[in-house]
């Protein structure tokens, strides 16, 4: 039910409502918006193209560019506070410049703060007249690829891309890789000597296979036409999946049925190995839309297509920006189908890398954007969580393509497949791109978990660094958005890693602050890599927040710093009688006097370079030992009527009748405005040290929305560090309880925090109860 409805008008919703009549826009509650979110951000995204084009002559002008050179629009994108990112290709003459692609950076106003450009190398006075004949430069491109032929004629086109721009041919020539991959390379030759200045595979794999249904049991999004099902999407863009039934050319049948079962978990189903494609690419959409509100791979709204059992025995994947289609083989015996959910990631994520920054799939700029697609690849895996597939940060891992139950990469430490770089070195760009990319991948490894060994979801990691600087990672979240706001913000076709630590740098500084935790993490990551060195100022050492521990209690709290030269030694002063921190930083020991302690931590490099935090450590009296079985949050259930000790928006405490409370008369009533609306509630505890502690709280979900699309959320943080989103798509009847398990919080004062955000049109109301923190 929307808020305005009902009899009551909040102050939030009186502000809405007066928005509304100021602009003439009247409001009937559960009233169909205008046009869908979807298709008014789609909208959106066409103006920013035209205002692109319209600016793309001054903005030529404004760079040097000569009287024969022009700017084609790629990609636009607007920050909040209005700041511009145009992504331009450049032509000469008419023709295309490769290598030539640059992203203008303008303030709201419209002047041009940066240019992030691919090539810098003045075009003018270039001859586009070719000595060498379109015939000529077909055979030498063909000469490059045995058994190949023509797939498309050769065009005349400037290459800026190495070395002194000049005219040359492009022919993409078709055939197949060794391993039966199809293959379409981009052969370049010099239009006056023939020579072959690059060749490009078009086509962008991995290597990896499944063996039946990796998924487990999942929801599928399919269509309704007549009395036939299909493996259908209409609500992400239309994306379906194809039966290529071994076949190598088309684009296979879709799957249909009378049924809408699928699957049987087994290989030799055909359609368990549709389920995995299927539901990896909705996977992979719903990330990037809920994750960085992309809205399909080109951010067109439209959807790819997945085609499996490609061809007989093919052990490979590959996206295909031609067909913008998602093909997997069956594997060895046709009994082990490539459809691993971070190998569809992976694959879809080239189709986001060739519509954003164009990396080139060839030297450091291929490594990126094969690195880019196992860090994407990844994070869908971690944003499924699926039971059948634990997210970790193996490349894969379930697949057993080596025969000995190995990943085929290791993000953490990238040389443990025996061909990846761990680190940057002048040779990494002459390996295979797919060994090249552990530079990355290690980097991005480092900034989400930090050095050294530990244990994430169940899985053991041990990254070393170089010169063993000591990273302290910010979580995988941050770390994804910042390498997506560099790939699309600031990567150009030719960035190299230099170029990419660059262009993190600034990710890092748009998004959270320049100089900043974040900032400072980036830069100490790539130098873990040997790209670039740790930040100037010395060692940061990471604030845990203050302490508590019940007298007698136990503690074990880790420190952890970044920057510096060589391994961090620790040391403390004023901690609580009892405690004690070892040379790596870890607290430990019981708490035998009771009283509030000020702690000061000290962390040291091999240079002597050294930095400090401090915080409190309350020691409580009653002595025993152990955990005191508790409730930790105040106004649990909300029945004093009023908010305190929670902090939230105005009107969100309620106890009126057009929501029902879950116990009581009272009950946090988060959105349900049907307009664009921010609703937060949080409050803050101290879980002690020792304890087992649980999150629960009754969540009743309520929309006017439709379709499984997600409109308007809920996102639940402790510490800042996501528990889960709920949304639209999540609504049901009645409550439902919500647990999670805080127990690595103790010994930690935790904030928990509900942030309900609702979009222009159609109410979602989120409404919250009876809460708890409870310790065991």
């Amino acid at each position: 039910m929307s808020r305005y409805s009902q009899a009551r008008v909040t102050m939030a919703a009186l502000a809405t409502t007066t928005a509304l009549l100021v602009t003439a826009v009247p409001f009937v509650a559960n009233a169909a918006p205008t046009a869908p979110a979807a298709q008014q951000a789609l909208a959106g995204r066409a103006q920013l193209f035209s205002d692109a084009t319209q600016r793309s002559a001054s903005i030529a002008q404004s760079l040097g560019l000569g009287s024969q050179e022009k700017l084609v629009v790629k990609d636009a994108m607007v920050d909040a506070n209005g700041t511009r990112h145009l992504r331009y290709e450049r032509t000469y003459g008419g023709l295309p410049v490769i290598g030539g692609d640059l992203v203008v950076h303008q303030t709201a106003a419209g002047a041009t703060k940066s240019v992030d450009r691919a090539s810098t190398a003045s075009l003018t006075g270039l001859s586009i007249t070719p000595a060498l004949a379109a015939p000529k430069a077909a055979a030498a491109a063909m000469a490059t690829e045995a058994g190949s032929k023509v797939a498309t004629a050769p065009r005349l086109v400037v290459w800026a891309a190495k070395g002194a721009p000049t005219l040359a041919w492009e022919t993409v020539v078709s055939g197949k890789q060794p391993d039966g991959t199809p293959s379409q390379l981009h052969v370049v030759t010099d239009a006056k000597t023939g020579v072959v200045l690059s060749k490009v595979e078009g086509i962008e794999t991995d290597t990896g296979t499944g063996k039946g249904v990796f998924v487990g049991s999942v929801n599928l999004g399919t269509t309704l036409s007549g009395s036939t099902y299909s493996l259908k999407d209409a609500t992400r863009g239309g994306q379906y999946t194809t039966n290529m039934a071994n076949g190598t050319s088309g684009n296979g049948t879709l799957y249909s049925k009378s049924t809408d079962t699928w699957g049987n978990g087994l290989a030799s189903n055909g359609e368990s190995a549709a389920v995995d494609a299927h539901y990896g690419a909705s996977a992979t959409w719903d990330f990037y839309k809920n994750t960085f509100n992309r809205s399909g791979i080109r951010n067109d709204g439209v959807g790819a297509f997945s085609r499996v059992h490609y061809d007989t025995n093919y052990t490979n994947a590959f996206w295909d920006d031609t067909c913008f289609c998602m093909t997997y083989g069956d594997g060895s015996g046709n009994t082990h189908p490539l459809t691993e959910i971070d190998v569809s990631g992976h694959e879809m994520s080239h189709g986001v890398t060739a519509a954003t920054a164009g990396l080139n799939y060839s030297g450091e700029s291929g490594g990126l954007n094969e690195a880019t697609s196992d860090i994407m690849g990844t994070m869908v895996e971690f944003y499924a969580n699926l039971p059948a597939d634990n997210p970790d940060y193996l490349i894969g891992e379930l697949i057993d393509l080596n025969g000995n139950g190995t990943p085929l990469r290791y993000m953490d430490q990238p040389s443990k497949d025996g061909n990846s770089a761990d680190s940057w070195s002048s040779g990494v760009g002459n390996l295979d791109v797919h060994y090249s990319s552990g530079v990355a991948n290690h980097f991005f490894y480092l900034l989400s978990e930090g050095s050294g060994a530990k244990t994430v979801n169940g899985v053991n990691y041990n990254s070393p660094t170089v010169n063993n600087i000591a990273v302290t990672g910010i979580g995988r979240d941050k770390a994804a958005q910042i390498w997506y706001r560099a790939l699309t913000t600031y990567f150009t076709s030719t960035t190299d890693y230099a170029a990419a630590r660059t262009a993190t740098l600034s990710a890092a500084s748009d998004l959270y602050g320049a100089n900043g935790a974040e900032y400072n993490a980036v830069a100490t990551a790539w130098a873990g890599v040997n790209v670039g060195s740790v930040p100037t100022g010395g060692v940061t050492v990471t604030n845990p927040g203050n302490q508590s521990t019940a007298l007698n209690g136990t503690a074990s709290l880790q420190i952890s710093a970044t920057g510096g030269t060589g391994a961090l030694t620790y040391s403390a002063t004023g901690l609580p009688t009892g405690l004690s921190i070892s040379s790596t930083g870890k607290i430990t020991g019981t708490a035998t006097a009771a009283g509030t302690f000020n702690v000061v931590v000290t962390a040291k490099d091999t240079a002597n370079k050294s930095g400090t935090t401090s915080f409190t450590w309350t020691v409580s009296g009653g002595g025993g030992g152990g955990c005191t079985p508790a409730q930790l949050l105040g106004n649990a259930g909300f029945e004093t009527g009023t908010a305190a000790p929670w902090t939230a928006s105005s009107g969100v405490v309620d106890n009126s009748s057009g929501q029902a409370a879950h116990g009581g008369s009272w009950k946090a009533w988060m959105d349900g405005y049907g307009s664009t609306h921010t609703d937060t509630l949080s409050q803050t505890v101290t879980i002690p040290a020792g304890c087992k502690a649980s999150l629960s709280f009754w969540l009743h979900i309520d929309t006017a929305e439709t379709g499984t699309t997600a409109y308007d959320k809920l996102a639940v943080t402790v510490n800042g560090t996501a528990l889960k989103t709920y949304s639209n798509a999540d609504a049901a009847a009645g409550y439902q309880q919500r647990t999670f398990d805080l127990s690595a919080y103790a010994g930690q004062t935790v904030t928990l925090k509900f942030t309900g955000t609702e979009d222009s049109s159609l109410q979602t109301s989120f409404v919250i109860d009876d809460t708890a923190i409870s310790t065991s």
